[in-house]
């Protein structure tokens, strides 16, 4: 039906079916009011795009005032005669991927394949815990820089797991952009602030080493932990191995003959792990168990263990470093080569970093034996000046 739209044909129109029942404009052709059977209206525009008509829903009667449905209109028609289909591109925008479904194609598609299985655990769980509950509804398109400005800000009291996830979001839009699922260069984590984090970087001293020694040795004398930990842990202390690289050693990629560790994959792929004598000599001394590759056997038969996290809780509170984490084992390794007078390089290749950045985390440590090397010079130089000798 034509009618002139106004507040009252519209106020006074009833649902006449069956079918679509519409109102149509005598005064902007195109334009109109769909009646529901509920009794419920809302303005439509109907056009015409690639042969066929289409039909676009403006919104609700009441919602929208009549003046309000004619600018929107307009704005239709616009885009209409410049080539637009407005109602496909809501029908795509409908059916657009969400973040949920980014974050199943990041780990399937990219985490899965180019990562450590360790590593794509993670980001399942970055995206799970940080990501999803806030911005998993939302659509890949839609995000803007001010979205990951809030969550960001929303992560404030956790710097670092705020930053991990800036860091795989970024790579996660990165990647939407090569799928098509947004135009080129709309990245909207560029610009984002991180936030600064603190170094965590503890070493233990020569005291606490010895206390940590001499718990280790009574567990042994009494029994009271499990060898295979224990010697793990001395094992990640003499080396500056990862703990995953110690637990999931396997006796073939121990070489006795050449005194090394020959890692078939680890962190930075395979590597060579030179061995000193303390930690071949814990290694002589472990034993075979039947039927299982790995040198630090669990309980489960042929797999190794899984944690050392039970038994470092127990040593650390009685050796009294409650603050020490089983990874700052290997910062200690470090700490103990450059505070010796090892160069970074040389360090570096022992705990087998891929580039020297990774280990100019220790540089300041070298301050150590330049200050006593420098004491030395002087007090011979001031001896000297004085007619000491």
């Amino acid at each position: 039906m034509r009618v002139r739209l106004n507040k009252r044909t519209i106020d006074e129109a009833v649902y006449q079916g069956p079918g679509g029942c519409f109102l149509w404009d005598t005064q902007m052709p195109g334009f109109g009011v769909r009646i529901y059977p509920t009794g419920s209206k809302s303005f439509v525009v109907s056009y015409w795009s690639h042969g066929r008509r289409r039909f676009y829903t403006l919104g609700r009667y009441g919602r929208l005032t009549l003046q309000q449905a004619r600018e929107a209109a307009l704005e239709v028609f616009l885009q209409v005669r410049q080539g637009g289909d407005p109602a496909a591109d809501r029908k795509a925008a409908n059916h657009s991927p969400t973040i949920t479904d980014l974050a199943d194609r990041h780990i399937d598609d990219h985490a899965k394949i180019n990562n450590k299985a360790r590593s794509a655990k993670r980001a399942r769980q970055l995206w799970d815990r940080a990501v999803l509950p806030k911005l998993g509804k939302r659509k890949v398109a839609d995000i803007q820089r001010p979205d990951i400005a809030k969550l960001m800000t929303s992560m404030a009291t956790t710097p670092a797991m705020a930053n991990k996830t800036l860091t795989l979001l970024s790579k996660a839009f990165n990647l939407a952009e090569v799928w098509g699922w947004r135009p080129e260069g709309t990245n909207p984590c560029r610009h984002v602030q991180r936030f600064k984090e603190e170094s965590r970087e503890r070493y233990l001293s020569a005291s606490e080493l010895q206390r940590l020694g001499d718990v280790l040795a009574r567990i042994e004398y009494e029994r009271s932990g499990l060898p295979q930990a224990v010697a793990a842990i001395r094992l990640l202390i003499l080396t500056g191995c990862r703990s995953s690289e110690i637990l999931q050693l396997r006796w073939d990629e121990v070489d006795f003959e050449s005194n090394c560790l020959r890692l078939s994959d680890s962190k930075t792929g395979k590597r060579t792990v030179v061995l000193n004598t303390a930690a071949l000599e814990i290694l002589a001394g472990l034993e075979h168990v039947d039927d299982n590759p790995y040198v630090i056997s669990g309980g489960k038969i042929g797999g190794h263990l899984s944690t050392l996290q039970p038994l470092w809780n127990r040593i650390r509170v009685e050796a009294e470093i409650a603050d020490v984490r089983v990874h700052d084992l290997r910062h200690t390794f470090a700490s103990f080569g450059v505070n010796n007078g090892h160069n970074l390089a040389v360090v570096g290749k022992l705990l087998g970093h891929s580039k020297i950045a990774t280990t100019q985390r220790y540089a300041h440590l070298a301050d150590d034996p330049l200050r006593k090397a420098n004491e030395q010079i002087g007090s011979g130089l001031a001896a000297s000046l004085t007619g000491r000798s």
